[in-house]
């Protein structure tokens, strides 16, 4: 049967598009590269090459746009989920706060 399971109240859009990541935690700021799976009005799904990032912990995700016609977006966010994927890499939700 077809139909609509997902229970969020946005819709996803599927992007897999390479973003840059900067995480702020306790024990220092990096930025890393990562890979946005997908985005929602209020949360995206990132891939990065790090066994975990802490649930709760601030990143800045910037994303380039390759077009002079869709704007670049740039987005604070808090980590809400963090599965890992192998030994080295995890798959990060995040809740937007804020967009720049």
């Amino acid at each position: 049967m077809l139909g609509y399971d997902d229970k969020r109240n946005f819709f996803r859009m599927m992007v897999n598009s390479p973003c840059q990541l900067q995480v702020t935690d306790d024990e220092s700021s990096r930025t890393m590269q990562a890979m946005c799976k997908d985005i929602s009005a209020t949360g995206m799904s990132l891939e990065v090459d790090e066994p975990s990032i802490e649930i709760g912990t601030q990143v800045s995700v910037a994303i380039d746009s390759p077009s002079s016609q869709v704007p670049s977006l740039a987005a604070i966010a808090t980590v809400v989920r963090c599965v890992p994927e192998g030994d080295s890499s995890c798959i990060v939700g995040v809740e937007i706060s804020e967009m720049k």
